[in-house]
């Protein structure tokens, strides 16, 4: 197995029907993040776990990563912060959370999420 090393966290009472939140890498804490971004992402994320479907302005498909991957976007006043995910049946799996500097996502941070979901599948599959 390799040496990959997910965190995942439970946002609130975990239930039936909710999905687990694995991070595969980055994290939303104050600083960088003021507090009510960090509050918002959690807000979004926790909509995520439910399995409710996110819109702009809040998330938008990313097939550059791959099928069912998406990024949030996170107003924090004169900055923005973009969190790549995907959405599997039973998790949602952050793969990359980045500030936003240009309008298009550099390649460096495509290719680390892709990456990242890549391994999580492979130690997915030799686990079960």
């Amino acid at each position: 197995m390799s040496a990959l090393v997910c965190r995942i966290w439970y946002s609130g009472v975990v239930s039936e029907g909710n999905k687990t939140l694995v991070w595969l890498h980055g994290e939303v804490k104050t600083p960088p993040f003021s507090s009510a971004a960090r509050m918002d992402a959690g807000v979004l994320l926790r909509r995520l776990q439910q399995g409710r479907k996110l819109s702009m302005p809040h998330s938008r498909p990313m097939p550059a990563i791959g099928p069912r991957c998406h990024e949030l976007r996170i107003r924090d006043g004169r900055q923005t912060w973009r969190i790549f995910y995907r959405l599997d049946s039973n998790a949602v799996l952050v793969a990359a959370v980045a500030k936003k500097k240009t309008q298009k996502t550099p390649k460096a941070i495509l290719d680390a999420c892709k990456r990242r979901l890549a391994q999580y599948d492979q130690d997915f599959e030799e686990t079960t």
